[in-house]
């Protein structure tokens, strides 16, 4: 029996999705073209990725002549949410709890960081109506 695919996204995927999302619908010249420079990927395994990518349902194609063209078809918040959500299921036993514990245990959070959070958890509240009074 054959693994089981994957829906996240290994580090090359990730890198070609990203041009993706910044440029919008291109070719695979296109693509091996915008590759950094210290990442580049030959044009037949920019190919297999995006053959990959559009199996996992991250991309799509159109033909034009003899050309195919791809674009996402995922939205990069929509992939980050989805990521992230991974991680918490496998790491975190689903527990927001111990994901943001686990983040602020770490001693990297910067006090703007840190602030900004304060403000989000508290946005929450508010728009959950779980403020107190």
């Amino acid at each position: 029996m054959p693994p089981k695919r994957s829906s996240t996204l290994t580090e090359a995927e990730l890198r070609i999705m990203r041009i993706l999302w910044a440029r919008g619908e291109s070719l695979v010249s296109d693509l091996v073209a915008a590759m950094p420079d210290d990442t580049p990927l030959a044009y037949t395994s920019v190919l297999t990725t995006v053959r990959i990518l559009e199996q996992k349902g991250y991309v799509e194609h159109r033909q034009e002549g003899r050309a195919f063209l791809y674009r996402p078809c995922v939205a990069e918040h929509e992939a980050s949410r989805s990521e992230v959500n991974h991680m918490l299921h496998r790491f975190f036993g689903n527990s927001r709890e111990r994901l943001l514990l686990t983040l602020l245990g770490d001693g990297n959070m910067t006090p703007d960081e840190l602030q900004r959070l304060k403000n989000a958890i508290a946005e929450a509240q508010a728009s959950d109506g779980m403020e107190d009074a």
